[in-house]
């Protein structure tokens, strides 16, 4: 049996990652090495071999057993799990990525090792359409005919919200409806091509998985003695109550103010995390309050 790389060094990520970390990374490292747009003789090789790793470390069963037998895990030959085992050839991991797909199985019945050529372990091409949304472009260990790639660049509130957008492709003008929710690096699955979306930064929106944080700004006095202000959220602005004697950093959270999950499964929540601005001067009238209040 070939000697197999680290599975965390393949990702370029330590034992301690979380899975937010483990899925920035398999993204970078995917986009970077797909065959379809790495045309170097490696790329299909490398690109397998950062699925499987992805597929193992992302499932917390097996990357238990990996953390404690290293590759021989799921080796059949090594005595520690094998065929009957439950990271043996037969166990098969799915996952839904955040679109819906029509999934085809690529020989075998249920229960028989279905890996191939990919040691046991899913069509690596499969794993990719399904974290990135699209379908795959290989069918039976063999490349099928490609359909398009196009890309589209959004911004924050129009992947959230979701968006029509009509674009020019092959010389003629369509429109396309964009799913609320899709994440920087989503490729979506039309009919007849392949989208991929861009995301761009928002000064002040940051997304984690479907949860939106936002920094909001509140005077000394707001934090002391309480207020209600107005925060916006991903469809509008909604008012919020502070309560007297808030402290800086404080994190408030509203519910269902997120990102709604492109397969319509959920809504994630937004959290506001309160900045208390203290003011860099002072009238002489203030100074004597702050005074006051500090001999109090």
């Amino acid at each position: 049996m070939a000697t197999k790389r680290d599975y965390y060094e393949i990702l370029g990520v330590s034992k301690t990652a979380s899975e937010a970390e483990l899925k920035s990374a398999y993204r970078k490292q995917a986009l970077q090495w797909h065959p379809d747009k790495n045309k170097s003789p490696e790329a299909e090789s490398k690109f397998k071999e950062i699925n499987e790793a992805y597929e193992v470390l992302s499932n917390k069963d097996k990357k238990a057993a990996y953390d404690q037998f290293g590759h021989a895990a799921f080796d059949p030959a090594s005595g520690l799990g094998g065929q009957q085992g439950p990271f043996g050839g037969q166990s098969r991991s799915y996952r839904q990525g955040p679109f819906s797909y029509t999934y085809t199985t690529y020989g075998g019945n249920e229960g028989e090792n279905m890996g191939g050529d990919f040691g046991g372990f899913t069509d690596p091409f499969e794993i990719f359409s399904q974290f990135f949304g699209g379908g795959t472009p290989f069918g039976g260990g063999q490349r099928a005919n490609r359909k398009p790639r196009y890309g589209i660049s959004l911004t924050f509130l129009e992947a959230a919200r979701g968006v029509e957008k009509e674009v020019e492709m092959e010389g003629k003008r369509k429109k396309i409806k964009i799913p609320a929710g899709v994440d920087d690096g989503s490729v979506i699955n039309f009919d007849d091509f392949y989208l991929t979306v861009d995301v761009r930064p928002d000064k002040i929106f940051k997304r984690d998985g479907l949860d939106v944080y936002i920094d909001k700004e509140i005077s000394f006095s707001q934090a002391a003695l309480g207020a209600i202000v107005s925060v916006p959220t991903i469809n509008s602005e909604v008012s919020l109550r502070i309560r007297p004697g808030t402290q800086p950093g404080t994190m408030v959270r509203l519910r269902g103010h997120g990102i709604k999950s492109p397969r319509g499964s959920g809504v994630g929540d937004e959290y506001v995390r309160l900045q208390v601005v203290v003011p860099s001067h002072l009238s002489r009238r203030q100074k004597e309050i702050l005074e006051e209040f500090e001999e109090e």
